[in-house]
């Protein structure tokens, strides 16, 4: 006996087979709204200004809001959500690194303008309008109270004269000298034992000759190097290869941090100098530890030098001289007077009172002379150093061993010795630069 399938009609009059469907319960749906604009007013924004007791506009009622009560202190507070004011807390409840917020109930905490929470007072940001002066692009910093400019660690600075001698060793200076003061002595033993002056006049002949070529060399030196300099061929850089010691004549351009002269302000240089010298007369205030009497003396000094890009005369190439973190440099830039302060005019700019108040120094009577040397964009200098090849980059550094001049026997000048990178600059730094 077969079992009979069940069918029923639907409401077209159709048998179909099969049970009816059952109709399922529908789940009742929640009436959603949208969430109105708070353009970044606290007050607008629901939930997140009832957390720090902020009050909340309604927008059914016309009624002025009322403020939240503050919580009451109990322990359930500090497991009752993420924003927490206990030992407990979360993200939000850190004050820039230096602890846990503590529990206030006396007002609100306080909001940028724009919605976002910070942990500070408004203004003390990087974003705050009331304060001081902000960074400059590159390693320039300039502090808030005063106008100094300083740089960072991709710039050099110079704090030591050049460094140009001979090398001599100490050893053979003392043997010098003890041989000096030994003739000396057997010559007067010699001129009281046979009384005849000629022997003394021999030794003299043999000894001022030496004494006056060493003082000639200490005076001429530095003429002598920059002589050197000058007499060096230029070289051309698309023949150059890697390890070659070169000059290299052309114009500058700046690299990626230009500098700026302290009291002129020029713009846009490679190299910057400022130094302020004092006049000691006879019992005057000495301007360093070395200011003889009747003489000037260095009382501040300021000397930079980055990274820059010189373009050779030669073949027209442009290579970086890697002048800035910390390299030795040996710049040869001859300043010119800025400030000359005599016993006559002692009457100062405001310019240069508020340059010494920059640099805390004093402004009281002296005799002073401020000398400012650069080297400007666009300039035509001279450079010798080492070439390096480095991923089709073209660099010019500085010589891991000190450069000799050689003997100049027609200047009667002994053999000199520069470390680090030479630089010279025109004699004239006001003279007419090439547009770059």
């Amino acid at each position: 006996m077969g079992t009979r399938i069940p069918s029923h009609q639907l409401s077209s009059g159709l048998y179909v087979s099969g049970r009816p469907e059952q109709l399922k319960e529908r789940q009742p749906t929640m009436a959603s709204r949208a969430v109105p604009y708070t353009g970044g007013d606290i007050k607008k924004s629901g939930e997140l200004g009832k957390m720090f007791a902020i009050p909340v506009l309604d927008s059914k009622s016309d009624a002025p809001p009322t403020p939240k009560p503050s919580r009451p202190s109990s322990s359930s507070q500090h497991n009752s959500g993420p924003v927490r004011s206990g030992p407990n807390s979360g993200p939000l409840g850190k004050h820039s690194g230096s602890g846990p917020i503590p529990k206030k109930s006396s007002g609100p905490m306080p909001l940028q303008p724009t919605g976002l929470i910070t942990s500070g007072p408004i203004g003390s940001g990087p974003l705050g309008s009331s304060g001081g002066v902000g960074r400059r692009s590159g390693n320039l910093e300039q502090s808030s109270s005063t106008g100094k400019v300083t740089y960072g660690s991709s710039v050099t600075s110079l704090d030591d004269e050049v460094k140009v001698g001979f090398r001599v060793s100490k050893a053979v200076v003392w043997v010098f000298l003890v041989v000096v003061a030994m003739a000396l002595l057997v010559g007067v033993f010699l001129v009281v034992a046979v009384k005849k002056a000629v022997i003394l006049v021999v030794v003299a002949a043999v000894i001022v000759p030496v004494v006056v070529l060493a003082l000639w060399n200490c005076a001429l030196g530095r003429r002598g190097l920059l002589g050197f300099v000058k007499r060096y061929p230029d070289a051309e850089l698309r023949g150059a290869i890697d390890g070659q010691y070169v000059k290299v004549t052309g114009v500058v351009t700046c690299g990626s941090i230009p500098l700026e002269s302290s009291y002129q302000r020029v713009p846009r240089c490679v190299y910057v100098s400022t130094e302020l010298y004092e006049y000691k007369g006879w019992g005057g205030k000495s301007a360093n530890a070395k200011h003889r009497c009747f003489s000037w003396g260095s009382r501040h000094s300021e000397k930079y030098v980055s990274d820059f890009y010189i373009s050779d005369f030669q073949s027209g190439l442009r290579a970086l001289v890697k002048a800035g973190y910390g390299a030795k440099v040996a710049p040869f830039v001859e300043p010119a007077t800025a400030v000359d302060v005599t016993k006559e005019n002692r009457e100062l700019s405001p310019n240069f009172l508020h340059w010494l108040a920059d640099r805390n120094l004093s402004s009281d009577d002296r005799v002073m002379r401020l000398k400012e040397g650069y080297i400007k964009e666009g300039s035509t200098v001279s450079v010798m150093g080492v070439v390096r090849r480095h991923d089709n980059v073209l660099m010019i550094v500085p010589s891991p061993e000190p450069v000799s001049t050689g003997c100049q026997w027609a200047r009667c000048l002994l053999p000199m010795y520069v470390e680090g990178l030479i630089l010279v600059g025109d004699e004239n730094q006001n003279a007419d630069v090439v547009p770059v």
